[in-house]
Formats: C-alpha cells, sequence, structure tokens
C-alpha cells in the first residue's frame, strides 16, 4: 500500500480510456479526502476539534488510522487550511499526504481537495471517499462495507443509519407535526462516488449542499444507502468527546467486538 500511497507525493499523468470509464487496463482506483479545515465552534475547545486529544491520541489520529488500515485504499489526502502546522508536528512516519488547500466552507475544501487528487494523479473515473475528520469513530470494516457495495454500483453511495427515534417537525419551538420515521435516514461519511461525477456536482451546487450526497442528488442520481452503525457519528458538540472516548477506550479492551452494525 505504500508504495501506491506514494502517487500523491507529486502530479503525475494518467492514462484515460476515451470514455472516462475504468478499463481492464486503467482500473479505477480507491482514493479518501479527508476535509479537515473546520474549526468545530460548536465542540467549544481550546482547539480545532479534530486535533482535541481523545483516548490517548488527536481526534483526526484515529479517524486516519481506520482508513489506514484498509487495503483497497490507494492513497489519503487531508486538506487543511492554510498556516495549519499540525500535521508538520507529526513527524515523517505518517503515510497520508497532507494539503493546505482548505476552503472557506465544507464543500469548497472537498472541491479543492477532489482538485488536488486529479492534479496528483488520480483520475475522473476513479472512486473517492469523503469523510468528515471528526466523525472518528468509523472502522476499517464500514469503510470496506461501503467499498463492497458501491463498487460495482453505477452512481455511488454512502453509510447511512436508520432514523430510531420519533421525528417532529417544528415551528419555532412547538411541534407542528410528527414525521413518519419508515424511510428516513441519516446520512454519515464516507460517501464513496467517482471523482469527475463529484467534482462537477459540488461545483454545481455551490455550497447549498452539506454532504457530497446531496449534491449527486441534484444531478438526478440516486445514491446508494449502505447500512452502517450508530456509533459512527460525528463529534460535534462537548459531550460526544466523552462518548466517542468511552467507545474507542471499549474497543481497545475488546477489539473486534464492535458490530452493533452487523445488519443481517
Amino acid at each position: 500500500m505504500t508504495g501506491s500511497k506514494a502517487l500523491l507525493s507529486q502530479p503525475a499523468t494518467v492514462e484515460r480510456s476515451a470514455t472516462g470509464g475504468a478499463s481492464p487496463e486503467d482500473p479505477a482506483r480507491i482514493w479518501v479526502v479527508i476535509p479537515c479545515a473546520g474549526v468545530g465552534a460548536r465542540a467549544a475547545t481550546a482547539v480545532p476539534k479534530q486535533y482535541q486529544p481523545i483516548a490517548g491520541r488527536p481526534l483526526v489520529l484515529h479517524t486516519l488510522a481506520a482508513f489506514d488500515a484498509v487495503a483497497d485504499v490507494a492513497g489519503i489526502l487531508v486538506v487543511v487550511s492554510q498556516g495549519d502546522d499540525f500535521f508538520g508536528a507529526q513527524g515523517d512516519a505518517v503515510r497520508w499526504r497532507v494539503v493546505a488547500c482548505g476552503g472557506a466552507t465544507r464543500a469548497q475544501t472537498v472541491v479543492n481537495g477532489l482538485a488536488e487528487l486529479r492534479a496528483r494523479g488520480a483520475a475522473d473515473h476513479d472512486w473517492v471517499l469523503v469523510h468528515d475528520a471528526a466523525r472518528c469513530l468509523v472502522t476499517p470494516e464500514l469503510i470496506e462495507r461501503l467499498i463492497g457495495a458501491c463498487r460495482a454500483d453505477a452512481v455511488g453511495g454512502l453509510l447511512a443509519h436508520p432514523v430510531a427515534d420519533t421525528l417532529k417537525h417544528a415551528v419555532g419551538d412547538r411541534v407542528a407535526g410528527t414525521t413518519d420515521r419508515s424511510a428516513q435516514w441519516l446520512a454519515q461519511t464516507p460517501q464513496m462516488f467517482r471523482i469527475g461525477t463529484l467534482l462537477r456536482a459540488l461545483q454545481q451546487a455551490g455550497d447549498r449542499v452539506t454532504d457530497e450526497s446531496s449534491a449527486i442528488e441534484q444531478l438526478g442520481l440516486a445514491p446508494l444507502l449502505v447500512p452502517a452503525s450508530a456509533r459512527n457519528f460525528k463529534v460535534t458538540f462537548p459531550e460526544d468527546f466523552l462518548l466517542a472516548q468511552a467507545v474507542l477506550l471499549g474497543r481497545a479492551h475488546k477489539p473486534g467486538k464492535d458490530l452493533d452494525y452487523d445488519y443481517p
């Protein structure tokens, strides 16, 4: 895997088929983009929440460890803000690449990351998994589940979790109705799409979307929902750190036992 990740170290030219799709001579590879340019104001931490220590190390390093353990991943690109020197202090042992081209919004950060991937040798027909840096409880098994479900799909898809709670529609702070939850899912990441398609979708959608699937949907496409885990939540509020730490410490004591996402 180290050899394939070396492709991220410098720009390269990639041969593409006439249709832009994969061929036996030029199979689609799988890349990862981690937008890591936010500050996480709602987390109320002294540093950007992705760098807040949790279970013994900065949150984002837990995230990266999960992707680094997946053999199918050709390379990982972490997109940070200009002037962010967090990864420079981590030494030369890391196997991912960090680029300081983060944008003012998450969508722009992802667009910049996709453009950087292409400049470094990724093809439009290659797959990319976009994952929130602060979703540190993702596991290699969940990532592999998404890849296995989407690799042969015409559109791609996302990890998601069926809604279990009753959903209320509100006007102000008053209930205005109850929403049928039977067809409702909570979107998670990673979300997996072709690089060229996703870049076009995000450029057309602009900053109105908060995840990649929303942009793909605006192209008239229907992403695949891949059942995931309630534990794959995004660390957002102060209390989330305690819960995430409990899960991580629990995994350390019982490796391989975090299987609450194993649907029949």
